[in-house]
């Protein structure tokens, strides 16, 4: 089981940037946060800027506005670096039936943003998402007696902070955000670790796009059996199959019952694969492919 390369997240390699899946223009593309979040960034990165994209203001909001037609594709972050897996994500893809058809990843850089002509002794309060003040501590722990407030969203902060004419606020978001709603760049690479990546799913109703590719995603139930899972990731490791990734979450309404995410690195056509996802349902009374999808 490889771990994660510097390159992205869950270990796997990014190809030469620029758009990857293309898609049609005004092709709409769910993304949770406003205008200038890291979603949409990497949404305009992995299918190129004539997308139209949809703003979301969470997560379950995103696989929604795909299953009720209101969006053609979503894109939904699954892993961070520093902050780790994405929890609500997991539990979506399982809930859902959309399939992953593209995965890509982005490089997190924060930026401290203000009105235009503010100074930094200025700033009383700070708006931001919980996982961006998670990983600017440094930065707020200097400026002392300023109050830290969540917001669902980087780029929805700045805007906050605009739109109410706060001139004593700061907000932590994209240099792009910045850009994007008039506002003023502070400080910029305020993140702790610079090696910040958050890898991205792509999703679509399931059959619109041909499966395939360098990974392939799964999710399972077992039942509560001594050496089970042992037996079951053995039908891998047998066939020199490499797991990128494992995740485990439980079942609600069944306590300490879980359901198990892997990442394969294969593709869901192969001959192995096919033998490995064979035996697997032997020993899983719940297996569902989530996707095997290129990586960009």
């Amino acid at each position: 089981m490889a771990g994660p390369k510097p390159e992205a997240a869950g270990g796997t390699r990014r190809r030469t940037p620029g758009p990857g899946l293309r898609v049609a223009a005004g092709t709409r593309v769910a993304v949770q946060g406003e205008l200038g979040s890291f979603s949409h960034r990497a949404a305009c990165r992995l299918f190129g800027p004539r997308i139209d994209p949809v703003h979301c203001a969470s997560f379950d909001e995103a696989f929604g506005a795909v299953r009720k037609k209101k969006a053609d594709l979503a894109l939904v972050p699954i892993e961070n670096t520093l902050a780790g897996s994405i929890h609500k994500n997991y539990d979506l893809l399982a809930r859902h039936s959309l399939e992953v058809i593209a995965e890509t990843s982005l490089r997190v850089e924060h930026s401290l943003i203000v009105h235009p002509g503010v100074p930094i002794g200025r700033i009383r309060r700070i708006y931001s998402h919980p996982a961006a003040l998670d990983q600017c501590t440094r930065l707020l722990g200097r400026l002392r007696g300023v109050e830290r407030n969540t917001s669902y969203d980087t780029a929805g902060s700045v805007r906050f902070i605009r739109d109410r004419g706060m001139r004593d606020a700061a907000a932590i978001a994209s240099e792009d955000a910045a850009r994007i709603y008039g506002m003023q760049v502070l400080l910029r690479g305020i993140e702790d670790d610079p090696e910040n990546y958050t890898r991205f799913l792509a999703l679509a109703p399931r059959k619109r796009y041909p499966r395939g590719g360098e990974k392939t995603s799964i999710v399972f139930g077992l039942r509560n059996e001594p050496g089970i899972l042992f037996r079951a990731l053995s039908v891998f490791a047998l066939r020199n199959i490499d797991l990128s990734k494992i995740e485990s979450r439980p079942i609600r309404g069944l306590p300490w019952e879980y359901l198990f995410y892997l990442d394969l690195r294969i593709d869901v056509r192969s001959r192995e694969c096919a033998h490995a996802l064979r035996h697997l349902r032997e020993l899983a009374p719940y297996l569902k492919v989530l996707g095997s999808y290129p990586v960009f």
